[in-house]
């Protein structure tokens, strides 16, 4: 797959939505203003297919891109964000549990965190969860840019300690800004893909 072509599909807001193409999908999981809709846009070579905000909470559906007619990244609501109603966080937390729990097209989760933070109570719970229902899981690390190289490796620990990472899991250092882990992290989902 070469990234060529990318597209939003649908933004769903329940299963009756969601695409039925048939095409494998991973989805993205990860805290509000994580640099998720950064991470797309720099692994498809876009500018603005996924919209970023500055304000956490913008993503409240289940966006549906498609790339080169051959798989689906699955952008879902991010976690942590604290001004929404309970009502909408729990309706967000079904929508999310039952995609994850019941599509038959998913064939892994990217998790994303901020390299620079400890990881919260909300993405050790994300990864406790995808271990528990046997997920592959690929961590990428986002702003990596915002730390000097020699701090990094440190951080990384500081991630792989704070969720209890285990060794078949890949833990990438990712810079929407710079482009780095950028093949690295597209070689993995291919390699999900592969693996299903």
């Amino acid at each position: 797959m070469k990234r060529s072509k990318a597209e939003l599909l649908i933004s769903a807001v329940s299963p009756d939505q969601f695409p039925t193409k048939g095409l494998p999908e991973i989805a993205l999981a990860g805290r509000s203003n994580v640099g998720k809709s950064s991470f797309i846009n720099a692994l498809l070579n876009r500018k603005k297919l996924a919209r970023t905000s500055s304000k956490p909470g913008k993503t409240r559906t289940l966006n549906f891109y498609e790339v080169d007619e051959s798989l689906i990244l699955v952008d879902v609501p991010g976690y942590g964000y604290a001004k929404v109603s309970k009502a909408e966080k729990a309706r967000w937390g079904r929508m999310i549990e039952h995609y994850l729990m019941t599509r038959e097209q998913l064939r892994g989760v990217v998790q994303v965190i901020d390299i620079r933070h400890p990881p919260t109570d909300e993405d050790v719970q994300m990864y406790q969860y995808l271990k528990h229902f046997e997920l592959p899981i690929i961590i990428i690390t986002t702003k990596a840019d915002k730390l000097s190289k020699n701090k990094r490796p440190k951080h990384v620990k500081q991630v792989r300690e704070g969720l209890g990472v285990r060794k078949e899991d890949k833990v990438i250092v990712f810079s929407a800004e710079t482009g780095l882990g950028k093949d690295e992290a597209w070689q993995e989902i291919v390699a999900l893909l592969s693996d299903s």
